[in-house]
């Protein structure tokens, strides 16, 4: 099967091979530019080999791309930043925080291994030329790092990657994997309530483990609060975070729609997992992550494309439709075999 005409992100080093978050886009639906994958590791001729020249370098190859596009960095709603080393953190928000000065996007940052062999950091952002609101609850604390909590555009809600923090004093709130999962969802209600929404409104989640023998408390945390018969849909994957004491952190959409509905491929049965295959808000189409069968990377990523083909097909649509996709790797080395696939 061959996926054309579709910007995806490829990330490795995650929990194992999953393909995620293929978008629709209907004529009512915000514009949204999809930039994926952008890294730089030279300069003028010259090898980039720390993280804040790589950052800056980073950046400048993003704003050129997104000048292609008639768009500039204060277009960005979200962004999600891959790091070789959470050591690295700090360097890259001292260089970051210079290119989104005011009103900056939502982000998530997660270690991973990248696709360029020298890479320190890999950046994709989701753009839009159109207005956009940003959401600052009057009940949780303003971070501290460069991110909005939320951006709003039109009805479709961006949610930072929200980690188990003190809504009053931004300090992390320790805990095992329930208590930080119920901390994550409380600050994620507070920018639902400012934008107006609640949490049947979710209809897309990013859970990015740091010990994935959580998973299944993560589960029974996350059920508590997502609507038990449409919730969002979903993709879990390993990740090291950026604190330590932190064992989850989860990214977030939200849109508001009067049309919502499951999509499930047919003949197939509701999961007993609290999340949906697909979510229809009859503007777009937001689809879970699918892990692969087989005993190498080829079948699995044909299985994960065969599976998501079907619920595409049940809600009417094709990989034409596609905006964007997000592939985990278990080994980045596998990464030549699923562009092959996907190209």
């Amino acid at each position: 099967m061959t996926v054309t005409g579709i910007r995806y992100t490829l990330v490795g080093g995650l929990l194992n091979l999953l393909l995620a978050s293929p978008l629709w886009l209907s004529a009512q639906s915000p514009e949204l530019v999809y930039i994926s994958n952008v890294s730089a590791t030279q300069s003028a001729g010259r090898t980039l080999t720390n993280v804040e020249d790589q950052t800056r370098a980073t950046l400048d190859r993003l704003g050129e791309a997104l000048r292609e596009q008639g768009l500039s960095y204060s277009d960005v709603v979200a962004s999600n930043v891959f790091l070789k080393d959470t050591r690295h953190f700090q360097g890259m928000n001292g260089v970051y925080r210079t290119y989104f000065e005011i009103s900056p996007p939502t982000r998530a940052t997660v270690q991973a291994d990248l696709l360029e062999p020298d890479a320190l950091i890999q950046i994709s952002v989701v753009a839009t030329g159109e207005s956009k609101e940003v959401i600052t609850p009057e009940g949780l604390r303003s971070p501290e790092l460069p991110y909005s909590w939320g951006i709003k555009v039109g009805s479709t809600l961006f949610i930072s990657g929200a980690t188990s923090r003190d809504p009053d004093t931004y300090q992390p709130v320790t805990g095992d994997m329930a208590t930080q999962t119920q901390r994550i969802f409380g600050n994620i209600g507070f920018v639902l309530e400012e934008a107006g929404m609640s949490f049947g409104d979710l209809v897309s989640c990013r859970v990015f483990l740091d010990d994935p023998r959580g998973f299944a408390v993560m589960n029974q945390a996350y059920a508590e609060s997502v609507s038990a018969s449409d919730p969002p849909a979903r993709a879990t994957v390993r990740a090291s975070l950026m604190n330590p004491v932190f064992s989850t952190e989860i990214q977030c959409v939200a849109e508001s729609s009067s049309e919502r509905k499951v999509v499930r491929a047919e003949g197939r049965a509701p999961g007993r997992l609290p999340f949906s295959p697909g979510i229809d808000t009859g503007s777009r189409l937001y689809l879970a992550g699918v892990v692969g069968r087989g005993s190498n990377a080829s079948e699995q990523t044909r299985a994960a494309l065969d599976d998501i083909r079907s619920t595409l097909e049940a809600g009417s649509k094709s990989f034409e439709d596609v905006e964007d996709i997000w592939v985990y790797l278990a080994d980045v080395r596998d990464r030549d075999i699923v562009q092959t696939i996907l190209n």
